[in-house]
């Protein structure tokens, strides 16, 4: 390896250091089993306010609110939305109850990974950040208040990146599915998904 080879994949790493920091899957205060299953969920509305910020740039951990290339150039605010319409609606299908419910998503972070930190970082992570209110379908009632949900994922890099490409499991599979798993364990008919971990990334 060339010195300069070697400068610059150090100078990448201590960049990296910088990122690193634990990462979680929490919210507080979730619902219960005994209060959801009398939901019948009609209609899921993500929202991305246009104060968040928007980066397409290739680097390692772009300065921005919204970062994704888990899909072709476009429109990212309506590529995350979404993505988050998705896999929360996925995740309330087993809801079978009486009261018809709203759910609303409000984004306050959708740090996707770019191809070139899933090149060359030696880690990375899906950092997914929202806001969920529930409503009463019929009377607008708030059941449910601005509950913050943290939805971090371990990225997909290097050879299980390549790996994941040869079976088709792109990023946003793996996102949609587990906002999916998220969403069933804050409703509590799924495995809680709330833990922490550690790892490089924005």
């Amino acid at each position: 390896m060339t010195n300069r080879r070697s400068f610059a994949v150090a100078l990448t790493l201590m960049l990296l250091a910088g990122c690193a920091g634990t990462w979680e899957v929490a919210y507080d205060d979730p619902p219960g089993s005994d209060v959801t299953k009398a939901w019948r969920v009609v209609d899921v509305v993500t929202v991305v306010p246009d104060t968040l910020t928007v980066s397409n740039d290739n680097t390692f951990a772009p300065q921005a609110d919204i970062v994704w290339h888990g899909e072709p150039f476009g429109d990212r605010r309506a590529q995350v939305a979404a993505v988050l319409d998705e896999g929360l609606t996925r995740g309330t299908r087993s809801l079978r109850g009486n009261r018809a419910v709203t759910m609303t998503a409000r984004v306050l972070t959708f740090h996707g990974v770019t191809p070139a930190a899933v090149a060359r970082a030696p880690a990375a992570v899906h950092n997914i950040r929202f806001v969920l209110s529930v409503f009463d379908a019929r009377t607008g009632e708030a059941l449910v208040s601005s509950e913050k949900i943290s939805a971090d994922l371990e990225a997909y890099v290097g050879i299980a990146a390549i790996a994941a490409a040869i079976n088709r499991e792109t990023q946003r599979a793996r996102v949609v599915a587990h906002l999916e798993a998220v969403m069933r364990g804050w409703l509590g008919f799924g495995p809680d998904q709330r833990r922490e971990f550690y790892s490089v990334g924005r």
